[in-house]
């Protein structure tokens, strides 16, 4: 996992071209008028989804085979619960047309504070518990971006 503000994204261009590509479109597209909805960015590639939601009080942990998640916030904040999958027990299989599994962490939790500007970059083995309250229900706006690992 990694955490930073997006000003700092291109210290992390070198990891991938996927994801330099990914990083490149969050600077360059106008994330706060953008609506909801799916983006192709490099077909099959790399992808955004951007969405309009209320956070939570509780999610189940989630991780990816196929694709690194890049999740910005655009406005507002939310915590992010990260754990390394082998704290996890799985709750729902793996679905390999959607890239998700969902899990139980069986170990003290530790959670990330997403507030607009800051981006949290989750590979594969980095599970992760999204849209959880941060003192209170509120409205976000946030993209995740997918990056092919290959």
């Amino acid at each position: 996992m990694i955490k930073d503000k997006l000003v700092n994204a291109d210290v992390y261009y070198g990891l991938s071209n996927n994801i330099k590509t990914g990083f490149e479109w969050l600077k360059t597209t106008d994330l706060k008028s953008i609506e909801p909805g799916k983006y192709i960015i490099n077909d099959g590639k790399v992808w955004a989804n951007v969405q309009i939601y209320d956070t939570k009080t509780d999610a189940d942990y989630e991780a990816h085979r196929k694709y690194i998640d890049i999740q910005y916030m655009i406005t507002g904040n939310e915590l992010i619960g990260v754990t390394d999958i082998s704290n996890c027990e799985t709750t729902v299989e793996y679905d390999s047309n959607k890239d998700i599994e969902f899990f139980q962490n069986r170990v003290e939790e530790e959670y990330q504070k997403l507030d607009e500007g800051d981006f949290l970059l989750f590979y594969p083995h980095d599970a992760h518990k999204p849209s959880i309250n941060s003192g209170g229900c509120k409205t976000v706006k946030k993209v995740v971006v997918k990056v092919a690992l290959a």
